[in-house]
């Protein structure tokens, strides 16, 4: 038998990585044109600085989400930038994507064409 033979079957995290970049993915696309660019921008492999400042940037946005023009909705955005970079934020953005799917399917669910 071959030592090269088991090298390339599928891992349970390889799995779990296929699933978590198949939501990011449909997440992104129901974002507005821009903000899937700047994502689809920042998610590029180049990217790892300006990650990091970004996603922080978002996460102390969240943190501070009571105060005006800040939100909540900063925090998921910054774990999912840093989780690019950091195996433990990876865990815990697949979940967080995971719970949007199973709470809020339609935010996963492919977006319709607006009329106009």
């Amino acid at each position: 038998m071959s030592t090269l033979q088991g090298m390339n079957t599928p891992t349970a995290t390889d799995h779990a990585e296929h699933l978590r970049r198949d939501r990011l993915e449909r997440l992104l696309r129901r974002l507005p044109a821009r903000g899937e660019q700047a994502m689809r921008w920042l998610l590029q492999p180049g990217r790892v600085v300006m990650r990091g400042i970004m996603g922080g940037v978002l996460i102390v946005g969240g943190i501070f989400s009571f105060l005006p023009v800040l939100g909540l909705w900063m925090l998921p955005l910054g774990i999912i930038l840093l989780a690019e970079d950091v195996p433990f934020l990876r865990r815990l953005s697949a979940r967080m994507l995971e719970w949007i799917e199973r709470r809020h399917p339609n935010w996963l669910a492919p977006a319709t064409p607006h009329k106009g």
